[in-house]
């Protein structure tokens, strides 16, 4: 797996945006009227968390538990295993390890 793309990451935003204005519902103010909520008061509801942060810290736990799994581990030798073919041509792509450590 590599690097989330700044379009995904855009794209994952704004659908978290989207879900929590849903989930939180619109805001009634003083006068009876209707309006949804702000960034600031989404941020301020959820503690300032965000799913990419989120997606980062899962990834480097599932690398914890990968470096920990025994080595007879089916999971760890697909892990541990590198390809014969040579690559195409371009820039190469990142490996998973490579993101985690980047």
């Amino acid at each position: 797996m590599c690097e989330i793309s700044a379009s995904i990451k855009t794209k994952l935003r704004v659908f978290e945006r989207k879900a929590l204005r849903i989930i939180y519902g619109p805001t009634k103010e003083s006068d009876g009227t209707w309006r949804i909520k702000s960034n600031v008061e989404l941020n301020r509801l959820i503690g300032n968390k965000n799913i990419i942060n989120y997606i980062k810290a899962q990834r480097l736990a599932w690398f914890g538990h990968v470096h920990r799994m025994p080595d007879n581990s089916m999971v760890k030798k697909v892990y541990e295993w590198s390809p014969a073919l040579t690559r195409s041509l371009g820039r190469p792509k990142n490996s998973w390890e490579e993101d985690v450590k980047n």
